[in-house]
């Protein structure tokens, strides 16, 4: 059996392991319909830790442009060493919505 693969971090999500799925242009912004993608939750979290709402609608409403974005670059390939089940807290302050 495969298993979806994370399209920020690239490793496969397990059933077990904490997840859910994206609004690829945010709900508030348009996308209430739009496409969504299943992510680890930590990857999920760590998104919306890093860009607004309104930075995720114009700029980063792709999985390519999401992995491009500096900080969330450097997250994928932190955790991209971790088990495919690994979570964590995410540090820092949520920015607004």
């Amino acid at each position: 059996m495969t298993h979806p693969i994370c399209p920020l971090c690239l490793r496969p999500i397990p059933p077990h392991a904490p997840q859910s799925l994206h609004h690829l242009i945010p709900r508030l912004r348009g996308g209430k319909k739009g496409p969504m993608v299943r992510l680890h939750q930590i990857c999920h979290n760590e998104i919306h830790a890093t860009l607004t709402e309104s930075e995720l609608a114009r700029d980063y409403h792709t999985p390519e442009a999401l992995r491009r974005h500096p900080r969330l670059a450097k997250f994928a390939a932190w955790v991209a060493r971790r088990p495919p089940d690994f979570h964590s807290r995410t540090p820092g302050k949520r920015r607004h919505r």
